[in-house]
């Protein structure tokens, strides 16, 4: 009987854990790395930016931004990141893995100096630059997520293979972490620097002018990781995958993964064959797609506490402290262990029962946040309320944010894997863009003499978290159309191996195909 897997695929499912396999997931996830920083750090800038554009005189509070323009300042790289998911996972079908990794990368450099950067000194401008300069950040993050996972899956080997890609999605939590750090240290250089009274001491005071220097800080620091993986990006080679099904060169593919794996290889008899048959050849909107791989990819698709002091009792640079105070002990706690533990255990549950897991305890934790509600917003009840708050998070990672990244970049074929990966991503960004522009809105109190300035009523936060409990309860059904990967090939997972078995016993007529 033939062998059911070309030579150099087998021998890259089969190769002992070795130095190449850190080194991908380095480079693959100092770019999550920074993917993560740059998303999550103008969190901890937009109350200062409220203070430093929209400052009144005469309020009581400090300056804030308006509704339209928060949801704009947090969600315009969402929809760029959604936006880059797509295309550039497709395009890395296209053109290459590597060859769109470099350009993604210097996306994300340029556009995260820019970010920091402003026209003018008013308002207006400056929020325009932002969410300028932050939408083609985003596109550039967008690529990186179905480029670094597939990346990471054709390069690693069959026994640790999801253990691999967990590890360079894991590198998220450390970006988070990193962006943390980062203002906390600025917010304390400056506020040793630059002393302010509090605003309910003096209102103009409380924000110094050099507190401007604090945010663009920030948000451009994100480029030095991005700027350091460049040239590492660049010298690894072609994934084998790609170049040996895709760009139908097994030659090349052997040749680069003789340097690699540090072995002789040799191209096999009838190879060719293989990658010319038009099994293999069918379009990503077509019927034989839909039937081998059209449920899993439907399964993804769908797939006020008292913590922070009040505005008032603040100046401007210790609000950026206290914010990055409370989401950097947030993510040390319970977010960066669910990524690890998801690295620690995804060989050894399987993709499936993790994301099962997860989604399920994210749905009793909500619920028991949810109900309850009043019970845990009183001052005694905080801390049993960051202890469930925190839960849900870890589960987040132990769970479905974690195997909804790995497993698109494992089950799908490797001409449509980074397109497909890009859709599930993509589809996952479309949740956090609603989170980002209407939880704002529906968390507000029914009673509109309660909201914050500028909302309108909305549902309030008990009943935003029990439709959040809602959605992870029908996440949790939709994960039974997942298959599980583990210990199983790509071209397994794929069904090319089943067309690399059948050319043991039968004459194929060959002809060629484009999509």
């Amino acid at each position: 009987m033939a062998e059911q897997q070309l030579g150099v695929l087998k021998a890259l499912d089969l190769a002992k854990t070795q130095l190449y396999h850190f080194t991908a997931i380095v480079i693959a996830g100092m770019g999550f790395f920074t993917d993560a920083y740059d998303l999550f750090c103008v969190s901890l800038v937009t109350k200062l930016l409220g203070r430093l554009y929209y400052f009144n005189p005469l309020s009581e509070k400090p300056g804030s931004l308006p509704p339209h323009v928060a949801a704009a300042v947090n969600g315009v790289a969402l929809c760029g990141t959604l936006a880059g998911q797509l295309f550039f996972g497709w395009l890395g079908d296209k053109l290459g893995r590597k060859k769109v990794y470099g350009i993604t990368l210097i996306m994300m450099i340029l556009c995260s100096v820019a970010s920091g950067l402003s026209f003018g000194d008013k308002a207006k401008g400056v929020m325009t630059t932002i969410c300028f300069f932050r939408f083609w950040l985003g596109f550039g993050i967008g690529g990186d997520y179905p480029l670094s996972a597939t990346i990471m899956s054709e390069y690693a080997n069959k026994k640790t293979r999801g253990a691999f890609i967990a590890a360079v999605f894991a590198m998220q939590g450390v970006g988070i972490l990193a962006g943390g750090f980062v203002a906390l240290a600025v917010s304390s250089i400056f506020d040793k620097n630059f002393p302010a009274p509090s605003y309910a001491v003096d209102r103009a005071l409380s924000t110094p002018p050099q507190a401007d220097y604090i945010w663009r800080i920030i948000v451009m620091f994100g480029a030095l990781p991005a700027a350091l993986t460049y040239y590492w990006r660049m010298k690894m080679p072609e994934t084998a995958r790609y170049t040996a099904l895709v760009a139908k060169n097994i030659k090349q593919a052997t040749q680069d993964m003789s340097k690699v794996l540090q072995v002789d290889l040799e191209m096999e008899e009838r190879a060719e064959d293989f990658i010319k048959d038009p099994r293999l050849n069918y379009c990503l909107f077509s019927k034989e797609f839909a039937k081998r791989h059209g449920l899993p990819l439907l399964g993804y698709i769908f797939s006020a506490i008292g913590w922070i002091p009040k505005a008032e009792t603040m100046n401007g640079i210790n609000e950026v402290y206290m914010i990055a105070r409370a989401q950097t002990l947030i993510a040390f706690c319970s977010t960066v262990p669910g990524y690890w533990f998801t690295v620690a255990f995804i060989e050894i549950m399987g993709r499936f029962a993790i994301q099962l897991m997860g989604f399920f305890m994210m749905t009793v934790f909500m619920f028991a946040i949810a109900f309850p509600y009043d019970h845990w917003i009183k001052p005694e009840n905080r801390i049993g309320f960051l202890v469930m708050y925190s839960l849900t998070f870890f589960f987040a990672n132990f769970g479905p944010n974690a195997t909804t990244f790995i497993v698109p970049a494992e089950i799908f074929p490797a001409r449509l894997r980074s397109t497909c990966h890009g859709i599930s991503a993509a589809t996952g960004k479309a949740g956090a863009i609603v989170g980002a522009f209407g939880f704002l809105y529906a968390a507000q109190p029914q009673d509109k003499t309660k909201t914050d300035a500028g909302y309108p009523p909305g549902i309030g936060v008990k009943n935003s978290l029990i439709m959040l409990g809602v959605i992870n309860f029908i996440g949790m059904l939709f994960t039974f159309l997942i298959p599980e990967p583990k210990g199983k090939s790509l071209e397994e997972l794929s069904g090319e191996s089943e067309v690399r078995k059948s050319l043991g016993s039968h004459n194929v007529i060959f002809s060629t195909s484009s999509c």
